[in-house]
C-alpha cells in the first residue's frame, strides 16, 4: 500500500542575518525555529498565524525555494534535491506555489494563455497543438473563457487574475500546491469564489494543499488539519473544528475569539503588547510575554509540541488549564 504521506518536514530552521543601522553590527534573526509538518496526499493542511510568524518562509522551504539551516524535507518519500539542480527542477513540476498577489505573480508583458503555457514549455510537456488544447482546458477548468487567454493581466479583475495563476499552477498536474495567502489581496466579494474553486480543484485533481493564511475562517473552510504558528514555531495542531471549539493554547484561543460570530456576545481575548522581535527572542516559551496564564516555568522552559488526544498536538505547559473565554 502506498504511503499516505506526500510531504514531511522535520525540524526546519531558517535564520537570516540583518544589520542594525548603516554601521551597526550584524544580528541573526530566526524566522523559523524547528517546524515539523506532515501533509497527506489529497488533503489540506492549513498554516495560520500573525504576519511575520514565519508561515511564508516555511512554505518556501518545503518547496525547496529556500534552503533550511537545519532540518529536512521529504517529498513522496524522497529527500528534497538540492535547489537549482536538474533533479530539483524536474521535481518542481510536481510542486507549485500560488502567491498572495496575482498581479505581481504574472508577467504584465505576456498574455494569460502564454503564461499558462509556459510551465508546459519549460518541462517539455506536449507539442504546440497539445499545449494550446491544454491551456484552453485549464482556463475553462478555473472558470475563465478561452478568449480571455488573449488578454494581459491588467485587463482582468483581481479574481480573474488569481484564477489565471491557478491555471498556470495546475498546468503540470502537480501533486502538491502551496497557497500563500491566496485570497488576502482580493475583494471580500470574490474571496469565497476563489476558496470554493480551490476546494473543487483539489477534489478533481487529488492534490495535497498547504494553505497559508492569517484568516482562521478561511483555513477552516478548506483544511482537514490546521497548524497554528507563532514566532517561528508550531504551538498547536489538530482538526479545525476541534481547535475552534476547544483550543488549548492561549494564542489559539485568542485567534479564535477574534472571529466574528452571529448571536454571540463579544468576549474577545485581547493580547497585550506586540509580537517579540525575532532578533531578540524571549527565553522559554516565545509566547510567555503576552500570555495571561504564563508562570515562571514558561519564562524558563520552552514547551515541546506534544500529542494530546484525538490527533491533536499542543506546545503549552498549561494546556489542561481552563480556556480563557468561551470561544466557540
Amino acid at each position: 500500500m502506498r504511503d499516505a504521506s506526500l510531504l514531511e518536514a522535520k525540524g526546519l530552521v531558517r535564520r537570516y542575518t540583518m544589520r542594525r543601522g548603516l554601521l551597526g553590527r550584524s544580528v541573526d534573526v530566526t524566522a523559523v525555529a524547528g517546524v515539523s509538518l506532515r501533509l497527506e496526499r489529497g488533503r489540506t493542511l492549513g498554516l495560520v498565524g500573525e504576519s511575520g510568524c514565519g508561515k511564508s518562509t516555511t512554505g518556501r522551504m518545503v518547496l525547496g525555494m529556500e534552503v533550511p539551516d537545519a532540518g529536512s524535507v521529504a517529498f513522496e518519500g524522497r529527500p528534497m534535491p538540492t535547489p537549482g539542480t536538474q533533479a530539483w527542477r524536474a521535481l518542481r513540476a510536481r510542486m507549485q506555489m500560488v502567491f498572495q498577489d496575482p498581479l505581481g505573480a504574472l508577467d504584465r508583458r505576456m498574455t494569460i494563455a502564454a503564461q499558462v503555457a509556459e510551465p508546459l514549455e519549460i518541462h517539455r510537456i506536449g507539442d504546440t497543438a497539445e499545449r494550446a488544447f491544454r491551456v484552453e482546458a485549464l482556463l475553462r477548468n478555473v472558470g475563465l473563457r478561452p478568449d480571455q487567454g488573449a488578454r494581459y493581466p491588467h485587463e482582468l479583475s483581481g479574481g480573474q487574475r488569481q484564477r489565471a495563476v491557478l491555471a498556470r499552477a495546475l498546468a503540470t498536474s502537480p501533486a502538491m500546491m502551496v497557497c500563500d495567502e491566496p485570497i488576502s489581496a482580493l475583494d471580500v466579494s470574490i474571496q469565497a469564489q476563489v476558496m470554493n474553486l480551490l476546494v473543487e480543484l483539489q477534489a478533481e485533481h487529488g492534490m495535497g494543499l498547504l494553505f497559508i493564511s492569517h484568516d482562521l475562517r478561511a483555513v477552516r473552510q478548506v483544511s482537514e488539519r490546521v497548524a497554528v504558528m507563532y514566532l517561528g514555531t508550531i504551538v498547536e495542531e489538530g482538526p479545525p473544528d476541534a481547535l475552534l471549539q476547544d483550543a488549548r493554547h492561549p494564542y489559539t484561543q485568542a485567534l479564535v475569539s477574534a472571529i466574528p460570530h452571529p448571536g454571540r456576545s463579544s468576549n474577545r481575548i485581547v493580547l497585550q503588547g506586540d509580537p517579540p522581535n525575532p532578533a531578540s527572542r524571549p527565553s522559554g516559551c516565545a509566547f510567555h510575554p503576552r500570555c495571561p496564564i504564563a508562570t515562571a516555568r514558561c519564562a524558563r522552559e520552552a514547551p515541546a509540541l506534544r500529542d494530546t488526544h484525538e490527533g491533536r498536538r499542543v506546545a503549552c505547559h498549561h494546556a489542561d488549564a481552563p480556556v480563557l473565554a468561551e470561544v466557540a
